[in-house]
């Protein structure tokens, strides 16, 4: 390290500190050094090595503006990336989508400069949309989204697992007439939680009510009303896909006079603020948000050292937690 430090006129420290990776030195410098160390002759360990390539990335976080507007669930994502690159010394650059770039497939200017090592996709923009993003050739990872027509590594919560879970607590709680609520055109992770609704009921032996059955929910109070009252009857207890449509459920049946859970239990996804903050608080699932950045951090390295594996999606489980909206069936 000496003789490095001699050859291009710096401390000792500083070689020490590029070569181990540390701060205190420019990015120029240290490169420099490794540059220098090589002609030298010198050997470090491939753990250095790595170490010292990752800090010299730079990748790039997509998503829509709706999805950087739902803080609650994909914000607590992005900062879970950004505490990621930020550990391991990876520059991070934002950008979001608007519907007019979507429809036109403008790609963000980023994609166009050589710096950018990678590319996080968060959620769902368009199919056509990732696909060009996949077109420039720039290793990317999918966050929360998989579709047939897109061929990339995926982030992904075991919704079908998941979901399973939540309606069978409820038939183990005595509910043999379970409805469902979501909105199955939204995203493929609705659809999947609405085919492990479909599962658990078969697996139970139990009929499904068409009735009962709304897949194309909106989170809205007024037609979430409309769909009540058109309603010739209500099921003992509803799965919702997600917590804003189990929070205005319960606040529909409510103002209808439907004590939550005396009269109708329901359960939800998610673990949002809304969950917690409804009356009563709601039985849902939670999901890991941190170790999904975690995650997607840690797969995008790897497809970027590895471009010619296999694509692969990445489950992660998620935990019911039951709360005061669900009980016991007596009757």
């Amino acid at each position: 390290m000496q003789t490095i430090a001699d050859t291009i006129h710096i401390s000792k420290n500083s070689v020490s500190q590029a070569l181990t990776g540390k701060d205190g030195v420019s990015e120029e410098t240290r490169r420099l050094v490794f540059e220098t160390a090589e002609k030298l002759g010198y050997v470090y360990s491939e753990t250095r090595k790595k170490k010292q390539q990752e800090r010299s990335r730079t990748i790039a976080l997509i998503a829509s503006e709706y999805a950087f507007s739902q803080r609650s669930f994909f914000g607590e994502i992005y900062l879970a990336i950004e505490k990621e690159c930020s550990e391991r010394g990876i520059s991070l650059l934002i950008q979001s989508v608007n519907t007019e770039a979507r429809d036109r497939l403008i790609l963000p200017s980023v994609l166009d400069s050589q710096t950018i090592d990678g590319v996080l996709i968060l959620s769902h923009i368009s199919t056509e949309y990732i696909n060009a993003i996949l077109e420039t050739n720039i290793p990317a990872i999918l966050i929360d989204h998989h579709h047939p027509d897109i061929h990339a590594d995926c982030i992904l919560t075991n919704n079908r697992f998941a979901g399973y879970e939540a309606v069978r607590y409820l038939i183990q709680l005595g509910h043999q007439k379970i409805g469902y609520w979501g909105n199955v055109n939204i995203s493929p992770s609705y659809y999947e939680r609405f085919e492990a609704y479909l599962r658990a009921m078969n697996d139970a032996s139990l009929p499904v009510d068409p009735e009962w059955v709304v897949k194309d929910a909106i989170e809205d109070i007024n037609d979430m009303q409309k769909k009540l009252s058109n309603m010739k009857a209500f099921p003992t207890a509803w799965f919702c896909v997600n917590d804003g449509l189990g929070f205005l459920l319960i606040s529909s049946l409510n103002q209808l006079g439907i004590k939550v859970p005396d009269d109708i239990s329901v359960c939800s996804f998610d673990n949002g603020q809304l969950s917690q903050i409804s009356s009563p608080p709601t039985t849902t699932v939670t999901i890991d948000l941190p170790i999904y950045g975690r995650k997607a951090v840690e797969q995008l390295l790897w497809r970027i050292d590895n471009p010619n594996e296999p694509h692969m999606e990445i489950l992660l489980p998620a935990k019911l937690i039951p709360r005061e909206s669900t009980r016991q069936l007596t009757s």
